[in-house]
């Protein structure tokens, strides 16, 4: 028997992306329970609740990265402690390579300086700072 057309919608509503942390997982209920179309009524479409989405999936990630290897450690100590105010293509590369192992992503090389900063630089100071911690 074939399915019905509100079958076939429903399963794929429910079928959506695993969520990288707790700000898809907020999205998926507000969405379901109709609260970001209140949000929106009340505050407009640029509400900011995109920008609140990306914050608590930094703040709040399902995924646990990797240890870093005595290698790596050394290698970001360094990095570190150097405090450059310019990255390399060789420094960058290999930051990447570490970041993309640790965190199981597949982030290529960026021209851009505050993406860097901001996607690679700081999510490894953070793992970083937790070895200087133990």
């Amino acid at each position: 028997m074939p399915k019905k057309k509100s079958e076939k919608k429903q399963k794929s509503i429910t079928k959506s992306t695993k969520s990288k942390g707790l700000g898809d997982t907020l999205e998926k209920v507000f969405k379901k329970t109709g609260i970001d179309k209140v949000a929106k009524w009340v505050l407009g479409e640029d509400c900011g609740c995109d920008d609140r989405k990306e914050k608590l999936n930094y703040l709040f990630p399902y995924y646990k990265p990797e240890c870093l290897t005595e290698d790596e450690f050394k290698y970001l100590d360094k990095y570190f402690k150097e405090d450059k105010k310019t990255i390399h293509p060789q420094t960058q590369q290999k930051l990447l390579k570490i970041f993309n192992r640790v965190f199981h992503q597949n982030k290529k090389m960026t021209s851009c300086s505050s993406c860097f900063k901001t996607e690679l630089h700081n999510k490894l100071h953070r793992v970083y700072i937790e070895y200087l911690d133990e």
